[in-house]
């Protein structure tokens, strides 16, 4: 049972430190090449990366979309 309860809150822990990171790449107004954001938000799920590139897309404007926001073929749409 302590061993699950461990586990348990070193799940919390990392979905909370790896989301708190991802939520700062999304809504920073530096740059959107952060090369940790890009790979988080790569990595999540559809609908949540998607709001994520919405926030970047109206952050940083008709710049090329960072790897995981891009849509279409060319590379240079934003999803």
């Amino acid at each position: 049972m302590r061993v699950v309860r461990f586990l348990l809150i070193v799940a919390i822990a990392a979905v909370g430190v790896f989301g708190f990171r991802w939520y700062r790449y999304v809504t920073n107004d530096e740059s959107p090449y952060q090369e940790v954001g890009i790979e988080l938000n790569s990595r999540m799920p559809q609908p949540i990366r998607k709001w994520g590139c919405d926030r970047l897309h109206a952050t940083f404007g008709d710049v090329v979309p960072p790897y995981g926001c891009q849509g279409g073929g060319d590379g240079r749409t934003w999803l």
